[in-house]
């Protein structure tokens, strides 16, 4: 009896030791919770977020915040059954967060580059929206190349084959419309002064795209000098929000009408808007925030829907056209586009 005890103890003791481990142990997984919203127009830590260093701008009544997904890295069973029984947290594969293939570090360090070309981006689509257009021009011309001796470096291109250029990337799309061999006209502006030249199309060997041989740069006018100073987050989901605060402390007119706006999205320099991760935390935390208008990527809007907060209004938006009638419509009293599952 007294070995049949002892062997009962010891095996409860081994029991409760491997239970205890296994608590603590870390799990191949994460927990997304819902994290801080920024008001773009205001303030973060005492500084201002959108900072414009020249020129006057407009004060709003409202809020235009943009949403945020804290990650919890390292989770032991305890954390997970947490987040599997809450409401608004989620737990997912490590994997989906963090590649085996990448470091913690290099997520972080891409995250960081992908944060500063969202404000990019938000700063050129802001411009342009505001009359200031991207104007593409001729960086560099490959030697040997249809274009070389017919066009020069710095040449701004106006159109090709009639079309206007009203975006970057539109001359390579005008260039690959037509057939390898095609005689193009190019329209441009040299130091100011209209011109025109036929370029034919070749490849350059290594595929089947036609090409006249130039790369394609942009600039800009910018008599702002627009700055966006805020750490600690990282990522490109911010790139709507950053435009459209930008737009509002640049007009006399105020987008929230006094009301508190949240939204998340990238965007690119055209202006689209594209989807992001963790919308269901976004939306608690934008609810939180006292958000009554949320701001969803279009190719979002499922999921949204899935996991709708009640008293936020939902908007589906694809550009930052889209965005901006969103904005108008809503603060008028009118209805923004609804999100639908399709």
């Amino acid at each position: 009896m007294r070995r049949r005890g002892v062997t009962v103890i010891l095996g409860a003791l081994i029991t409760a030791l491997l239970a205890a481990g296994v608590m603590v142990a870390p799990l191949p997984y994460v927990v997304l919770k819902p994290g801080p919203t920024v008001n773009t127009l205001g303030s973060d830590n005492g500084t201002e977020v959108i900072q414009v260093k020249k020129g006057e701008t407009s004060t709003s009544t409202g809020q235009l915040r943009l949403t945020t997904v804290n990650v919890q890295s390292q989770v032991e069973l305890v954390w997970a059954i947490r987040g599997w029984l809450s409401g608004d947290d989620a737990v997912v594969p490590r994997e989906l967060i963090y590649p085996p293939d990448q470091s913690e570090q290099q997520v972080q360090e891409q995250n960081a580059q992908e944060w500063k070309q969202s404000q990019t981006s938000a700063e050129t689509v802001a411009l342009r929206e505001l009359g200031h257009p991207v104007i593409p021009f001729v960086r560099k011309i490959t030697t040997g190349g249809p274009a070389d001796g017919v066009l020069r470096v710095d040449d701004v291109i106006t159109a090709v084959d009639g079309t206007k250029i009203e975006r970057p990337g539109q001359v390579a799309e005008l260039i690959r419309a037509k057939p390898v061999g095609t005689a193009l006209t190019v329209s441009y502006e040299r130091g100011g002064k209209p011109g025109t030249a036929q370029v034919t199309s070749k490849t350059d060997g290594k595929d089947d795209t036609p090409r006249i041989g130039i790369e394609i740069g942009t600039k800009q006018d910018d008599p702002f000098d627009i700055h966006i100073d805020l750490e600690k987050i990282g990522g490109p989901s911010a790139g709507l929000m950053f435009t459209l605060g930008i737009i509002d402390k640049l007009k006399p007119e105020d987008l929230t009408g006094g009301k508190i706006i949240a939204g998340t999205g990238t965007i690119d320099d055209d202006g689209n808007v594209g989807p992001i991760g963790g919308i269901p935390q976004k939306l608690v935390g934008a609810k939180d925030a006292g958000a009554e208008l949320f701001l969803v990527p279009k190719d979002n809007c499922a999921e949204a829907l899935r996991n709708a907060v009640p008293g936020l209004t939902m908007a589906e938006v694809a550009t930052v056209d889209d965005a901006l009638a969103a904005l108008t419509a809503y603060t008028s009293g009118a209805t923004p586009k609804p999100c639908s599952a399709a």
